[in-house]
């Protein structure tokens, strides 16, 4: 790890020893989410939003207009359900003058640091959806092999390099197919896609769910058994895979998307070890309507808790 990675994020491995030493103290866990926030906007096309993104998720977490226990019954309060390591600070690291290929070095070894400390899985909170590919590459990395992935999302990211930019948050997943990360990658809500994004699909073997499909597929996606034979599944939430009627607070407003319970459906009923996962691009510039979608996001990120944790 270089010398500046290691002033970007110097307090996390005491604080995730601290979180790793708590729930093992407890006992029982095999499996603990554990927030990692990164907040990083400017890969973003449209709007730079997403980067203030973590503390409202945060906040809508525990807001007291609702308990702390998900929908299958798990406590959020049990530190050995859901714990919390902060943030990367991605603005004051850049500000030293890091350019983006190393802060995706510096994302995937804060992630490392997570899952250093059995039993501590990432749970990412962006930030926008370049995230995603230093997060999955990481783990596959730690995990030593790929892991299936499901992403859920109005638009596929797979454009080479969208603009002229290989991070860009709309190239995320052109970058995780190139490596040896992922074994298959299944995209369920899109709805605004290219003939680039089709023609990469094919290139990479992505097997892409359209909302035109939807109740055609509903039966499979709401039965997805994944993860045989590699090292676990990552799932990936675009908070934008919801329509805007559930979640108006995004850069990217895509009428004509999945419905809350549709994701809650596809997330409980997956068959598979959760291994860490992602939820991006909430952007609450735009949620004006007392925070609603951070409300959404929150309980996106509390439902996959649930699933992660063991």
């Amino acid at each position: 790890m270089s010398n500046i990675v290691r002033r970007g994020i110097h307090y996390m491995p005491a604080l995730n020893a601290a979180k790793g030493e708590l729930v093992r103290a407890l006992g029982g866990a095999k499996a603990t989410s554990t927030l990692l926030g990164v907040p990083l906007g400017h890969n973003s096309s449209f709007l730079q939003g997403p980067a203030f993104a973590p503390p409202r998720i945060r906040e809508a977490i525990w807001c007291g207009s609702t308990n702390s226990t998900t929908e299958e019954g798990k406590e959020l309060q049990d530190a050995r359900v859901l714990t919390d390591v902060g943030d990367v600070p991605i603005q004051e690291i850049r500000d030293c003058g890091v350019d983006d290929h190393r802060l995706m070095n510096v994302i995937g070894e804060s992630v490392k640091l997570v899952m250093d400390e059995d039993p501590l899985r990432p749970l990412v909170l962006g930030g926008d959806h370049s995230i995603s590919f230093p997060v999955i590459r990481a783990v596959s990395e730690k995990l030593g092999g790929p892991v299936d992935v499901l992403h859920l999302d109005a638009h596929p990211d797979n454009y080479d390099a969208f603009e002229g930019n290989i991070y860009s948050h709309a190239s995320s997943f052109a970058r995780v197919m190139e490596g040896d990360y992922v074994r298959r990658l299944l995209q369920v809500g899109i709805r605004s896609i290219t003939a680039e994004g089709r023609a990469q699909a094919k290139k990479f073997g992505v097997e892409q769910y359209e909302m035109r499909t939807f109740s055609r597929d509903r039966h499979f996606l709401e039965n997805l058994k994944l993860g045989e034979g590699v090292k676990g599944v990552y799932i990936s939430i675009d908070v934008d895979c919801l329509d805007p009627a559930f979640a108006p607070g995004v850069s990217h407003i895509e009428p004509g998307g999945l419905s809350f319970r549709d994701v809650l459906n596809i997330l409980h009923n997956l068959q598979g070890d959760v291994v860490a996962g992602d939820v991006v691009e909430l952007n609450p510039q735009r949620d004006t309507v007392d925070g609603m979608t951070a409300m959404v996001a929150a309980k996106l990120v509390r439902e996959l808790a649930a699933k992660i944790s063991k």
